[in-house]
């Protein structure tokens, strides 16, 4: 049976409004942590607290037994690592930290990436081509378009450079849960249809691999790894439509501080 698409009330927009730049604050906060020789839980530690002190509390810890407050995804993982004290960040690494808090029963996602130092240029390529992809995915919403539309340009940005969309994982409805229908895929499937209204909110959130766009999940049920180990990256939103063309929910004035 299809799940009904919530579409948001003037009150439920603005509940949403107000609180949804808690989880871009944190993201402006961390960067200045993301260091060579600080732990990957230490850094989750950094976030829980920062939100915690801002009023909100983590979506993520207890999620499903999620053990961790964010998901830090180092170079060839693909998404939802589990922030741990035995991974230290080292020079040329890449990453993606992924936060998602509560403010008031209302949920807010978004993520971002980070490099540590110096990196390749390998990796700088592939970052840049995610963000764009990402971009380019966040340009094209408007009431009345199809998000199976939406994936061509993507495709046609990032395929000719030799990357891939990963199609395992995709963006989802937010509000009162963590996820809601329907999933928002970022390469299309046959499914895909719905068709974007004025007041529907929910995340733009491409992964693009280096190489082939499989995956495979862990024995910890959580992270997923490329299945060829190279390198992944993903950025995200979380994106009010609005009645001309949307919002971005999950911006600040630091939004961009990447070179990007």
């Amino acid at each position: 049976m299809k799940e009904k698409i919530i579409i948001k009330s003037p009150k439920q927009i603005e509940g949403i409004r107000k609180a949804s730049n808690l989880t871009a604050r944190t993201l402006d906060m961390i960067w200045e942590f993301v260091k060579a020789w600080i732990s990957t839980e230490e850094l989750d530690n950094i976030c829980n607290e920062f939100i915690l002190k801002n009023w909100g509390i983590s979506a993520c810890i207890g999620y499903h037994w999620f053990p961790k407050y964010t998901c830090i995804s180092l170079n060839d993982t693909v998404c939802h690592w589990i922030p741990s004290k035995w991974q230290v960040l080292k020079e040329g690494d890449i990453l993606n930290i992924d936060v998602t808090s509560i403010v008031d029963w209302y949920f807010w996602d978004a993520s971002r990436m980070f490099t540590v130092w110096e990196i390749t240029l390998k990796s700088d390529k592939l970052i840049k081509a995610a963000h764009d992809a990402w971009k380019i995915w966040i340009e094209q919403i408007k009431p009345w378009n199809h998000f199976w539309d939406i994936w061509y340009y993507i495709a046609r940005h990032v395929e000719p450079l030799g990357y891939s969309i990963v199609m395992d994982y995709t963006g989802h409805w937010v509000w009162i849960n963590f996820h809601e229908a329907p999933h928002v895929f970022h390469k299309a499937k046959k499914w895909s249809w719905e068709e974007i209204k004025p007041w529907m909110i929910f995340t733009v959130e491409p992964m693009i691999n280096v190489w082939k766009h499989q995956s495979k999940l862990l024995k910890d049920n959580w992270t997923v790894k490329t299945k060829d180990w190279s390198f992944s990256a993903q950025w995200e939103h979380t994106i009010l439509v609005t009645e001309t063309w949307y919002e971005i929910l999950t911006k600040t004035d630091k939004d961009f501080w990447f070179k990007y």
